[in-house]
């Protein structure tokens, strides 16, 4: 069973972020770099699928500068065989479309059974790149996954719906997944397995091999939220709430005449 499993090296989350000088992005000075953390469920996935299948072999593919290496290592630490960086020093420029078009030109020819992702990116957060590639490749995709399993070719899943309802499915293989967070819980690499990645291999293509697909959508400026006027805090009985509250709505509002 051949598995693509795909990541994104993206910001903690905790790091204080700026608008870079261009103004449709963060600054990437200054900020601690990790997998984005639905990758992580994928990437376990795959790896518990392999183990499972006994026969598996796993692609993890990341795109970005050689600075996203030192994260598919933990990818390969965590029971990836090979690794699949696609160089590109300028990716935040690429929107959601052309990035689903590189992975899908990568993975045409692979003869890949399942294609791993996680829901979306910490930093984007478009939700869009999975489905598109499966959409690319002509194969089925199912989004936002909370519990897998894999049986003769077919996949069971739920996926999370609103309101915490969950659908169940089944669908042959080729498939893409999509994982959402408490899917499983990811592997912390061992030291061993750490000395191992080292090891596999590691290979590089350069992003206009497999760039075909012209961008469909533009950002065009980035800002932070402007800061509005602190809340009021109401205290006492219920009576007592009750009146405070119909003397701001008069004051305040207008709403009351």
């Amino acid at each position: 069973m051949k598995i693509l499993v795909c990541i994104k090296q993206v910001p903690d989350m905790e790091s204080k972020f700026k608008i870079d000088e261009r103004g449709t992005w963060y600054a990437k000075t200054d900020l601690a770099w990790r997998m984005n953390e639905y990758d992580e469920y994928a990437v376990e996935q795959a790896v518990q699928l392999k183990e499972q299948v006994k026969e598996g072999d796993i692609t993890v593919l990341c795109i970005g500068s050689d600075q996203v290496k030192e994260t598919m290592k933990k990818a390969l630490a965590m029971g990836c065989d090979r690794g699949a960086h696609i160089l590109d020093e300028d990716v935040s420029t690429k929107e959601p479309y052309m990035i689903a078009g590189v992975i899908a030109e990568y993975a045409r020819d692979k003869g890949f059974d399942l294609i791993f992702t996680g829901m979306q990116s910490q930093d984007r957060g478009s939700g869009q790149v999975g489905l598109l590639v499966g959409e690319m490749l002509g194969i089925s995709g199912v989004s936002t996954v909370v519990e897998f399993s894999y049986a003769d070719g077919m996949v069971e899943a739920k996926r999370e719906l609103e309101g915490g309802v969950k659908a169940c499915l089944k669908v042959a293989t080729p498939v893409v997944i999509t994982c959402q967070l408490g899917l499983n819980t990811p592997r912390y690499p061992t030291l061993p397995n750490i000395m191992k990645a080292k090891k596999k291999e590691l290979l590089t293509t350069n992003i206009a091999e497999l760039l075909k697909v012209d961008a469909r959508q533009e950002t065009l400026k980035m800002y932070f939220p402007e800061k509005k006027g602190g809340g009021q805090v109401l205290e006492g009985d219920a009576a007592d709430l009750a009146d405070q509250l119909i003397k701001i709505l008069k004051d305040k509002t207008g709403v009351l005449a």
